[in-house]
This record gives C-alpha cells, sequence and structure tokens, in this order.
C-alpha cells in the first residue's frame, strides 16, 4: 500500500508526469499537517461530537470547548480527506469515520489515535537525533502509568480488524489444547483462537505494567476460564520442554535485536510439542533488492521499519531474517500468510 498524490484533472495528471509538481514539498508540508489534524480531531472529541448531532461549527466547537474559527479550518480539512460530508452549513461523519473513529465501535482506532497525539508525537522531535547516533528511544523503560494506559488501549485498537483475520487464516492444529502468547498483554489474537479452537487454553507472558493496563481489556473478551496472563519478559524466562501446540509473537519481534530472536526462537522451539507451530506476526521490512517475501514492497513496513528504529532501537526485519531465526532453531518453514486488513504485515509461520 502506498500514498500517493491523485490528480484532479488532465493538467495536473500531466503535472504530475513530466515531474513539474515538489512532490517532496507536499510530503513536508501537507503530510504533518494531516496526520495532526486526525489526530487532535479524535482527541478533542470532534467525531464524537458530530455523532451526537452537533452539527453546524459553532454546536461542535462549544460541544469540545473548541475555537470557532479554528475547528472551522480544521474541518474543512477533513472534509476534503473524506472524514465529514458538508451539506447546508451542517457537518455529518462519512463510513470511514464512523467505522474507524468513533470510540465505542468494536473495530475503532481511536486508542491508537489517542496514544499518537498524547504520546507518540513528541517522541518524533527525537528522529534527527536517532539517525545521527543510531540511538532509540527505548519507550518501554520510560512510559509513565498513564502512558501504559494508552498504550495498551493503542495496542487494542491496532489489532481490531487483525485479530479476526488472524483467527480465520492463522495455520493452527486443530487438536491444540495450549498456547503460549508472548507479549500478548490485550490477548485479542489469543482470544481469536480460542474462538476458533474449543479445546484450545493460552497463557499470556508480558511485563507486569503491560498486564495491570491489559488485564480490564482482556477480561471484556469474557474468557478468563480459558486465557490468562503470566508475569514475565521473554529475553529472561525459560518457556519449558514439549509444552505448547502454538506459540504465538506479535509485534515484538521489533523490539529485539537479531540476537535476541534468535534466543527467544531457540527457547520456543524446545517449548513447542512435536507438530507445535512458532508464529511471528509482524511489520515486514522489504528488503534493499525489492525481495520481500511476497508481503510486498510496502510504505507501511518500510516506514513502521524507521519508527521502530526511533522508539525501540531495533527495527522491522524482512521474512528472511525472521524465518532464519526460526531455521536455527531447528524448526521448519511454513507458508507466509499475508493480511488483507493491514498491508505490509504478516504471519511468519514454522513448525516443529
Amino acid at each position: 500500500m502506498r500514498l500517493t498524490v491523485t490528480p484532479e484533472n488532465l493538467l495536473e495528471w500531466i503535472a504530475l508526469k513530466i515531474n513539474l509538481v515538489p512532490l517532496p514539498l507536499l510530503h513536508a508540508q501537507i503530510f504533518p499537517i494531516v496526520g495532526k489534524a486526525v489526530l487532535e480531531a479524535a482527541d478533542k472529541g470532534v467525531f464524537e461530537a458530530v455523532q451526537r448531532g452537533k452539527q453546524t461549527v459553532d454546536e461542535i466547537a462549544t460541544d469540545c470547548r473548541l475555537h470557532p474559527k479554528a475547528l472551522g479550518e480544521l474541518l474543512g480539512l477533513l472534509t476534503v480527506l473524506g472524514y465529514f460530508r458538508y451539506r447546508g452549513g451542517r457537518y455529518t461523519l462519512t463510513r470511514l469515520s464512523s467505522r474507524w473513529l468513533l470510540k465505542n465501535n468494536d473495530e475503532s482506532v481511536f486508542g491508537m489515535m489517542l496514544f499518537n497525539n498524547r504520546v507518540v508525537w513528541p517522541w518524533l522531535d527525537q528522529l534527527g537525533n536517532y539517525l545521527q547516533t543510531g540511538e532509540g528511544i527505548q519507550y518501554h523503560d520510560h512510559l509513565t502509568t498513564q502512558q501504559w494506559a494508552y498504550y495498551q488501549q493503542a495496542m487494542l485498537a491496532a489489532t481490531g480488524t487483525e485479530a479476526k483475520e488472524f483467527g480465520r487464516k492463522a495455520p493452527v492444529p486443530k487438536t491444540a489444547t495450549l498456547m503460549l502468547d508472548i507479549g500478548g498483554s490485550h490477548g485479542q489474537h489469543a482470544v481469536a483462537l480460542c474462538r476458533r479452537i474449543p479445546d484450545l487454553q493460552a497463557i499470556i507472558l508480558d511485563l507486569p505494567q503491560a498486564i495491570e493496563q491489559a488485564a480490564p481489556l482482556l477480561a471484556r473478551a469474557g474468557m478468563g476460564d480459558r486465557i490468562r496472563h503470566q508475569v514475565g519478559n521473554a529475553l529472561t524466562d525459560d518457556f519449558g520442554e514439549n509444552r505448547y501446540d502454538i506459540v504465538l509473537m506479535s509485534s515484538l519481534a521489533h523490539h529485539f535485536s537479531d540476537e535476541q530472536n534468535r534466543e527467544v526462537a531457540r527457547k520456543v522451539a524446545k517449548a513447542l510439542k512435536p507438530g507445535g507451530v512458532y508464529i511471528i506476526n509482524e511489520f515486514i521490512r522489504p528488503e534493499v533488492d525489492g525481495e520481500s517475501g511476497g508481503v510486498g514492497t510496502s510504505l507501511v513496513g518500510s516506514s513502521m521499519d524507521l519508527f521502530y528504529g526511533l522508539t525501540s532501537t531495533a527495527g522491522n526485519y524482512s521474512v528472511r531474517e525472521i524465518q532464519s531465526w526460526q531455521t536455527a532453531a531447528g524448526l521448519s518453514l511454513s507458508k507466509v500468510k499475508t493480511y488483507l486488513s493491514i498491508p505490509g504485515r504478516a504471519m511468519v509461520v514454522a513448525k516443529k
């Protein structure tokens, strides 16, 4: 998936075709404003206000305690972006904003909006220093209790659609009875598999700060008799031997170095039962030579690679790199499963 500049008429098409339009200026000037506008609108409750029937600028401004002139400018941009319709002086929500930005919808990404606006946005100021020194933020070491809460809400929001697709596509044994979800916090991937496999139970291994904030989120699924949290650390804990039918590590490999991921894979291979599967669920970094393991040369994978390098010092890995950890641990490779709902993301699967 790529973000593109789309011409609105023939002359604009020609201008783009002959490189007359300074695209770097659009990237540098327009894209940051667009991103921040969507984040602030979600954070300030603008979408919720319109859903409640506040449809004029003055009504929305009063409801959200915003300045009418500034709000009007924001709404104008968001209408161009397709988040609102404007007719007769009134704004209404489009299908885009109704499905993805209202906080009480199951698939809403509102939690990610809040986390990005209140926690992540200031981190971007450190990108220049990261490029000069290679020293990332390592944010897990610095989050406050409130930021941990925002973080877990964001992770839940990010997996709203993915977990459903994971539950359908993950190539796991139909007779599986025990799963280890490494760093699974909110547990939505485990929930999806437990709903698919009647006899499956799951253990979610995660840091105490994550469990404290994620436990109420998992409780909403109503599967407390089959899924439980266990305080631990994937880098230091032993996973046991011949214990699990499924081991999942989702959105965690990008926090670890290559050496650390190899050690985790070694422990996973030991902990799997014969026929068990190890799924590494990740954004995929396209290889420099264009080889991407079938996931695509993705803007998503490349941008997240830079983001995780900045924020967690490691970054994304290619399919080939991930598979090298699995084969070095003695596992046999299976077909890579890609996501329709999250382009640039994949399940890299291996079996014992």
